[in-house]
């Protein structure tokens, strides 16, 4: 690596905001002796470009011996974020490659098949003629032979020990405060029916959570998918669903047997907890996986340059992902964007905990009438946390008579019903469902948006209530306090950009107040302002005057009737703001 190119390296024809002396901080950093450097830059930063600064360090083939890693990669676990740097004209020289699935087959009569259901992938011994031209083949190519490669972490990670994507001098990974709780999520391991072909074929025993009886089980499931994996490959030609079946069992082979080695390992830093349903599916589930790390990521490169906004606390980061902070430097990036443009506001109208929720759902979304009223020709954002808190605010707000303004998703349709919400030149307001991150709504794509609940991690995940029971409560609250500056981060990108941040649940105060010694100096400015606004009364008229003076049309009794907020509910600016110096278990909620 040869950091004193960083500078020349940036790819932009100016800097922005604090980005040069960023690109001096990480160079002095790397001239230091650290194998990684941590950077700790707000959002809006342009982290995307001084990752590319950071990767033109990389050693480069003219100057290096033939056994010497040469190259960088780019890779992040949002595919956004992803899909940003693919459409980023400054950065045109990283290659971006997907995984299979992403590419459809080019040969007649299956241009409607991903790559990975193609006959190269369902015919045994098959030859492609025009392989050379396939979509994925070619992205892979053209990845894997030029000097900076770009991909998503999942396809990362899944090209581990890969002689195509082999060991480069720099990496490169962007949002990386996530980085353990990502590589919990891709090694843990789902066993049941539509995951394991060979289930009918199995005795499920009751493992009770005992770790050493789940990995002789999973031997034996080895063995059971060995076998039939082998049958399968003796077919000469396989069906699409075939292909499948015998990708899902090699997937089982591969990581239960990599389950079952790290388990068996003394010196494995793992641990490694077991949940079963009562229908007996089984869920294997890693905590601290520094081997699975070490494999997929740290071994995959010289050095590495980890990008986040909530990166909050070194050690303790440094300590979920297996790396040694003596060899680690920390560059923090002061935040240039006025804190005037980024207010933070208190509209807090009781907690959301499962137990209360009913009580405040109907305060909160009679407070976000009050909102689209006090911006009713501006998009707004609401963070609903849960598809049920989405389903219960969108009920109430169609029997507010706001329904016209409102837009909702699902699982199946996050993405075409964003985009679809990004071109709309209405003002409307989307109810939205983990969109905290790696997201940009610049200028008037989102001039408000609101946190409808603590995004506190789920308890009901064996994990999270292990961590709590050796007394992990700051990992608790820090991880809920990195998604909220996150998702502050969503509707202001840039100096000169403006927008409004709301709070509605009472928990997110106690937590300002428990991590306030993580808080990032730029985000304590502003909750130092946090202030609660005088709303507007919650009418149905008021919150649609931007949408043309469009006033929802509700079915009630065989007539059309217009609905509007009645007057005598609870206020947006009253409610239950009540908290208090309660005992940590108090605010372990469901989701």
């Amino acid at each position: 690596m040869q950091p004193e190119r960083i500078v020349e390296e940036f790819p932009a024809p100016s800097y922005r905001g604090a980005q040069r002396q960023a690109l001096r901080d990480v160079r002095a950093a790397f001239e230091a002796g650290n194998d990684v450097v941590l950077l700790r830059a707000p959002t809006g930063t342009g982290k995307s470009l001084i990752a590319r600064a950071i990767m033109g360090c990389a050693r480069q083939p003219k100057e290096a011996e033939p056994t010497q890693a040469v190259g960088a990669y780019y890779t992040t676990p949002q595919v956004s974020q992803l899909d940003d740097v693919a459409e980023d004209d400054l950065l045109p020289d990283l290659k971006i490659v997907r995984g299979k699935g992403n590419y459809d087959c080019i040969l007649d009569g299956e241009r409607d098949t991903p790559v990975d259901r193609a006959p190269c992938a369902r015919k045994r011994g098959y030859d492609c003629a025009v392989k050379h031209r396939c979509s994925y083949f070619s992205a892979r190519a053209v990845a894997s032979s030029r000097e900076y490669a770009a991909t998503t972490l999942a396809y990362f990670m899944n090209t581990a020990g890969s002689e195509v994507f082999g060991k480069r001098d720099v990496c490169v990974i962007d949002e990386a405060h996530g980085l353990g709780e990502w590589a919990e999520m891709y090694a843990a391991i789902d066993l049941g029916p539509a995951t394991v072909p060979v289930w009918e074929d199995l005795r499920i025993p009751d493992l009770d959570g005992d770790a050493e009886r789940t990995a002789r089980f999973a031997e034996q499931v080895v063995d059971v998918c060995e076998s039939a994996k082998d049958e399968l490959l003796l077919v000469d030609e396989l069906t699409p669903d075939e292909a499948g079946r015998r990708d899902r069992l090699q997937e089982r082979i591969a990581e239960l047997s990599w389950f079952v080695e790290d388990y068996r390992d003394p010196d494995s830093a793992t641990t490694w907890v077991v949940d079963q349903g009562d229908d007996g599916r089984i869920t294997i589930k890693p905590m601290d996986p520094e081997r699975y790390l070490n494999h997929t990521i740290w071994k995959r490169a010289n050095r590495f340059a980890l990008l986040s906004a909530t990166i909050l606390d070194k050690e303790s980061f440094c300590r979920s992902v297996g790396l040694d902070p003596s060899s680690v430097a920390l560059v923090d990036v002061p935040h240039t964007f006025p804190v005037e443009n980024r207010p933070l506001y208190d509209v807090t109208q009781g907690r959301m905990t499962y137990e209360k929720r009913d009580e405040t759902i109907p305060r909160v979304a009679e407070t976000l009438v009050s909102l689209m009223a006090e911006h009713p020709e501006e998009k707004g954002l609401v963070h609903a946390h849960s598809y049920a808190i989405q389903e219960q605010l969108a009920d109430r707000l169609r029997s507010f008579g706001v329904g016209d303004r409102v837009r909702v998703h699902d699982r199946n349709t996050r993405d075409a019903s964003l985009e679809a919400w990004k071109q709309s030149d209405d003002p409307e307001v989307f109810l939205s469902v983990k969109m905290e991150e790696a997201l940009d709504l610049s200028g008037d794509l989102a001039r408000w948006q609101v946190l409808t609940k603590a995004p506190f991690p789920n308890t009901n995940d064996s994990r999270v209530s292990r961590r709590l029971a050796d007394g992990q409560w700051a990992w608790y609250y820090r991880t809920a306090l990195r998604t909220v500056i996150q998702a502050a981060g969503r509707v202001v990108r840039s100096p000169d950009d403006y927008g409004v941040t709301y709070f509605a649940d009472t928990s997110l105060l106690d937590l300002f107040e428990r991590a306030r010694a993580d808080v990032p100096d730029w985000f304590e400015d502003a909750l130092d302002r946090l202030d609660r606004p005088d709303l507007p009364a919650p009418t149905a008229e008021d919150a649609l005057a931007g949408m043309g003076g469009r006033v929802q049309q509700v079915e009630a009794g065989g007539e059309r009737t217009r609905k509007t907020a009645t007057q005598n509910q609870t206020t947006a600016n009253g409610g239950d703001a009540e908290r208090d110096s309660r005992s940590p278990l108090s605010e372990v909620w469901d989701p």
